[in-house]
């Protein structure tokens, strides 16, 4: 959920909120109506959308990078960041669910109630969107080895 929220300790807070609502919740559960997977993600959504409408401070250190070079990684977050801001929610929601949760396009059709065509058509217009954006990022300034990684792995995906 980090992809979702920004922030790790903030993605553990939601997570934590979206198990403990399914806990809470869970004799409305209705196999009838889906699978499992489906109306745990449809909770998770729901508490990423709750914990984005809270005014919480956001933290100004960013999260513990394993990599040598910390400030190529800072400046690929907050390009990639910057690219994903300008893309609108629906296209936020997909690219997230697709790449941050590793869903399938079947998984998210399945999961938005949509067909799945519908789903590869929304991606695939949502990653060139995303691609323009890095590219104009990178053209100001952006650092484009690393968006040029991004804009490879998400035009390579079908």
């Amino acid at each position: 959920m980090a992809h979702c929220v920004g922030h790790r300790v903030d993605a553990e807070d939601v997570t934590g909120e979206a198990f403990e609502r399914a806990l809470r919740y869970r004799q409305t559960f209705d196999s009838r109506k889906g699978e499992p997977i489906a109306w745990m993600l449809g909770i998770a959504r729901n508490c990423v959308y709750d914990a984005m409408l809270q005014d919480r401070p956001k933290l100004t250190q960013p999260d513990p990078v394993a990599k040598a070079d910390v400030e190529e990684e800072i400046v690929s977050r907050v390009t990639l960041e910057e690219a994903l801001a300008t893309l609108s929610a629906q296209d936020r929601e997909l690219i997230a669910l697709r790449y941050g949760s590793d869903l399938s396009p079947r998984e998210i059709a399945k999961l938005l109630d949509r067909r799945r065509n519908a789903i590869d058509v929304a991606l695939s217009r949502a990653r060139g969107r995303l691609a323009v954006a890095l590219e104009a990022a990178s053209s100001s300034g952006g650092n484009p080895k690393t968006q040029g990684e991004v804009v490879a792995r998400l035009s390579g995906d079908v």
